[in-house]
């Protein structure tokens, strides 16, 4: 090794050898606890050639096949005074090729830097008008605790303190009221500088959201209908437009306009896309005459049969696995006293879903053991599709899922479409 870094050719030899190796191993390890200081000892059990060399070294006999305590500052002491003329840290750093590090002081400027996260969101919540409420302390053990602002890092975590602190003022401190209402984006920009500032996936609203959670007392948010609801109580307005649900003769009761706009649209033959927006503007209203039969279907191809043929009986469709605006109206509709009825794909992510919609409330519709054989039956051959995937509990009918497995087939929706068509007449 050449340059101002470089040892003399034979110390470099006479240093890095394989024998001497586990004591410079312990050296570097003993450094990076002291601070880089060369001071204490290390215990090592040499052969007689590292024994042979570190004796040469030091100028005194070390004996080999003993543990044997070296004192840091005799070989710091002998390599400086040795043709090499350098420490045992620079020494250490040219053998391995890599530096030593000062790892109890990085400790102590981790536990700086993090103490001064603290301090300075004790400042914002003074700030914001906060530092008092009650429920602060709670949330602070609760971040501590859950170790997510120290897998991001004290700057990330700064950051999102400071913006969640900053957007919980203007919340927690604002005027209630229809126009106190805050689009999600517009509160992000203001608080953040950009209107991402607060997306789903952000630092920012998970710091934000479990606040909002110790403020109003309220479970900390674990599903993305959980986080609406919050945002909801703090009177922000999230994204109600993009999910949306596929709605076929949907005919609510009641006399207000948007019931009435509902019926001509079943009267004129069109299929209307619900979304959370529009179920909020529908209020209280019930979206059908109790009792009636409301089917429901995951995939769209379903729904568009339905209104080519014109079947006159309501039907929903998910478009998949339920967003919130699925999971709401199912639940409303359930509530309101409309019996809902489902199916979806037998296949293994079919199941699930269907498990998970049963759970709201609905019932299984042409979901059952027999309901799948029958159809196993007509299947040719270019129908066939091989089950993947990890199988499913079916608890609405035991027996479907070890029958699915033992057939290894997997039947989707438009295969059994007429089925359904003649069900929805």
């Amino acid at each position: 090794m050449n340059g101002p870094d470089a040892l003399p050719p034979e110390l470099r030899e006479y240093l890095a050898t394989p024998h001497l190796a586990p004591m410079w191993q312990a050296v570097r390890a003993r450094l990076e606890r002291n601070r880089l200081q060369p001071t204490g000892t290390v215990s090592v059990n040499l052969d007689q050639v590292g024994a042979d060399r570190l004796s040469g070294l030091l100028g005194r006999t070390v004996a080999a096949g003993a543990r044997r305590r070296i004192s840091l500052a005799d070989l710091d002491a002998a390599l400086r005074g040795s043709v090499g003329g350098r420490g045992l840290v620079s020494v250490i750093e040219i053998l391995d090729g890599r530096p030593v590090l000062d790892r109890a002081g990085a400790r102590d400027s981790i536990q700086a830097e993090w103490a001064e996260v603290w301090r300075r969101l004790d400042s914002s919540l003074a700030e914001a008008g906060l530092a008092d409420a009650p429920w602060v302390a709670d949330w602070i053990d609760s971040l501590r605790r859950s170790g997510i602002l120290t897998r991001a890092g004290t700057d990330a975590a700064d950051r999102a303190l400071s913006h969640a602190v900053a957007g919980l003022g203007i919340l927690l401190n604002g005027a209630e009221g229809p126009q106190s209402i805050r689009e999600l984006g517009a509160l992000a920009s203001e608080v953040t500088g950009t209107a991402h500032g607060f997306d789903e996936t952000t630092l920012a609203a998970g710091v934000l959201l479990r606040a909002a959670a110790h403020a109003l007392e309220r479970p900390a948010p674990e599903t993305a209908a959980d986080r609406r609801e919050l945002w909801k109580a703090l009177r922000v307005a999230t994204d109600s437009l993009s999910g949306t649900v596929l709605a076929w003769q949907i005919r609510p009761p009641g006399t207000d306009g948007w019931s009435r706009m509902m019926r001509d649209r079943a009267d004129l033959g069109l299929v209307t896309h619900l979304t959370l927006h529009e179920l909020d503007v529908a209020g209280p209203a019930s979206l059908a005459p109790r009792g009636q039969v409301i089917s429901v279907c995951e995939n769209p191809q379903v729904l568009q049969a339905a209104a080519r043929t014109r079947s006159e009986m309501p039907l929903l469709c998910l478009s998949g696995n339920p967003a919130i605006v699925g999971t709401r109206l199912i639940r409303t509709m359930v509530h309101q006293g409309s019996t809902l009825r489902y199916h979806g794909d037998f296949d293994w992510p079919g199941v699930a879903i269907a498990a998970r919609v049963m759970g709201l409330g609905a019932e299984p519709w042409q979901m059952f053991a027999d309901d799948y054989l029958a159809a196993v039956e007509r299947l040719d051959d270019d129908h066939v599709v091989a089950l993947t995937g990890n199988p499913s509990l079916t608890p609405w009918d035991p027996r479907l899922g070890p029958v699915m497995a033992e057939q290894g087939v997997a039947v989707h929706e438009e295969f059994v479409l007429p089925n359904l068509l003649a069900d929805l007449r």
